[in-house]
């Protein structure tokens, strides 16, 4: 049986969500970010015990089929922009999602601006900006090498448009010391 959870945005969100299945006598056969797998079918009573558990953790079941597809989407977002391969640095978005999701990009834009209220390439946009906080802040990797990993252009074509999301140019993000990122699940 498969569940599909919201909010699972990193490795420790997964061993969260095994614990709490593995907890429950349902230990999955196959977990990813957004998605678990176990075996056989879990009963109404156990379904709501599973639920207050990943609810107090932070997380929630996905029921309806719109919601599991968006949920899909923002997970395929999020694995491009934080765990690519050097191959996938100037890949399409929107035709690598049509490719995995199977289906055409225009109905999964729509529906996805229609559940969320923003455009899948805003939410891209406003992933990558989060990214870029998250590099500035390590202090490991110039501006430079931060543009390459996220596919900009330029570092001028990432400063204009992290300026313009953030207000502030990454110099001065970097200057600063509170309020620097928002967790992934709340972009």
């Amino acid at each position: 049986m498969n569940f599909y959870i919201k909010n699972m945005v990193c490795n420790r969100c997964i061993m969260v969500v095994q614990q709490v299945f593995e907890g429950l006598n349902y230990p999955p056969l196959h977990i990813s970010l957004g998605e678990v797998e176990t075996a056989g079918s879990i009963g109404e009573d156990e379904l709501d015990n599973l639920r207050k558990k990943l609810t107090g953790f932070g997380f929630e079941l996905i029921d309806d089929a719109k919601s599991k597809l968006i949920e899909k989407i923002k997970t395929l977002v999020i694995e491009l922009i934080r765990y690519k391969n050097e191959e996938d640095i100037k890949i399409n978005y929107s035709a690598y999602i049509e490719s995995k999701l199977n289906k055409d990009y225009n109905y999964l834009s729509n529906l996805f601006s229609e559940v969320t209220g923003v455009t899948i390439e805003k939410y891209i946009i406003s992933q990558k900006i989060e990214r870029v906080k998250e590099l500035l802040v390590y202090d490991e990797l110039t501006l430079s090498e931060i543009a390459w990993e996220l596919g900009y252009s330029s570092v001028s074509a990432l400063s204009a448009q992290f300026k313009k999301i953030t207000g502030l140019t990454p110099k001065h993000f970097k200057q600063i010391k509170e309020n620097k990122r928002i967790p992934l699940d709340l972009v």
